[in-house]
């Protein structure tokens, strides 16, 4: 049987989303109006509301729905801002990241996840402000840069240079730091020079992999 996917969308907005104290209304309009169904293989859909990351091919996943949410609220977009996405993965995170600002541009290391993006984000109708780039995201999209705000959906070692380098000032970039299994969530926000960093939640995504990455 093929679930109503408004209705599961409509409660993974008010289970997982607002019970976890997501409160941007932006962000859970966007979480509501994204059909994350058409970003998940066909093998796999049945999976695509549950409360977990699920697998994408190529060792890769899309994000839990509310570490999805979680880094688009802190990025705090206003809806003006250009926004780099690294890790386009099946394109998901790159369509709530486009429904809330004016232009984003995303990278993915592995070509057919590349090719999956474009042609998911297409299908879905998602594709008119967003840009599938394939290549290494440890060190950013120089073309385009500075970006108002910037999302990593890998895990790194550390805060590449490249990123800090490209992140406008001010500007806000979110990324998971750490090992496999111990990573923290940083939200880095530049501001008049300056750079303060702190940590929204522990968490565990795929490693990071390009030049800045882990190799």
């Amino acid at each position: 049987m093929i679930p109503h996917w408004d209705v599961e969308r409509r409660k993974m907005v008010e289970s997982q989303l607002r019970r976890r104290a997501i409160r941007d209304e932006r962000v859970l309009a966007a979480m509501l109006e994204i059909p994350r169904e058409r970003f998940v293989p066909p093998e796999a859909r049945l999976y695509s509301y549950d409360d977990g990351p699920v697998p994408i091919g190529w060792g890769q996943t899309i994000s839990q729905p509310y570490m999805t949410a979680l880094m688009a609220e802190s990025l705090e977009l206003s809806g003006r801002e250009t926004v780099l996405e690294i890790g386009a993965g099946s394109g998901y995170a790159a369509a709530v990241l486009g429904a809330l600002a004016a232009r984003v541009v995303t990278i993915e290391i592995v070509p057919a996840l590349a090719g999956m993006a474009r042609e998911n984000l297409r299908r879905a109708g998602r594709d008119g402000n967003v840009t599938v780039v394939c290549g290494d995201g440890s060190l950013g999209y120089p073309d385009l840069a500075p970006y108002d705000a910037i999302s990593v959906a890998a895990g790194a070692p550390d805060l590449p240079p490249a990123l800090l380098g490209q992140l406008n000032d001010p500007g806000r970039l979110v990324i998971p730091v750490g090992e496999w299994d111990d990573q923290e969530l940083r939200v880095v926000v530049k501001r008049g020079g300056a750079v303060d960093e702190r940590v929204a939640a522990m968490c565990r995504f795929v490693p990071l992999r390009g030049s800045e990455g882990w190799r």
